[in-house]
């Protein structure tokens, strides 16, 4: 009986406790915001991988809501569509197939300011006969200060 009292007075009964069945989704979404902010930050960086330096002029940014494809010409005459290696031969079909032949697809050609002019001529020539007809070429925008 003395047991019964002493538990009745302070004692506390042990109670088991059920599992508890929620999951705290706290963690994973302060995990994937950060993975977010880091996406959106280095996606720009990664749009063309092939590195060419560009000549530069005074052309306006061309405007458009499509991603356009890219077809890059290093230094030494090596050709890019977006970031895989082609021969000009393979070229065409390639393109075709990815624009699932639609002519209105947007193209830029980046060419490296040392390359000879006729290479860049012959990407252009292969592309423009295959019908497409939104080819631009790409350059790095020369900012100069004008005296007015």
């Amino acid at each position: 009986m003395a047991g019964g009292l002493q538990r009745a007075r302070g004692g506390r009964r042990q109670r088991r406790r059920a599992p508890m069945s929620e999951i705290n989704v706290t963690p994973f979404v302060d995990v994937m915001l950060v993975l977010l902010v880091i996406f959106m930050i280095t996606a720009p960086l990664l749009t063309v991988g092939v590195p060419v330096n560009l000549p530069e002029t005074e052309a306006k940014q061309i405007q458009g809501d499509d991603e356009p494809l890219t077809i890059t010409i290093t230094k030494e005459g090596t050709i890019y569509l977006q970031e895989t290696e082609i021969e000009l031969d393979e070229l065409v079909p390639k393109l075709l197939a990815v624009t699932e032949r639609r002519a209105d697809s947007r193209i830029f050609v980046r060419g490296d300011r040392e390359i000879v002019y006729g290479r860049v001529m012959e990407v252009m020539g292969a592309v423009n006969g295959a019908g497409f007809k939104n080819v631009a070429l790409v350059t790095t925008v020369l900012m100069k200060e004008r005296n007015r």
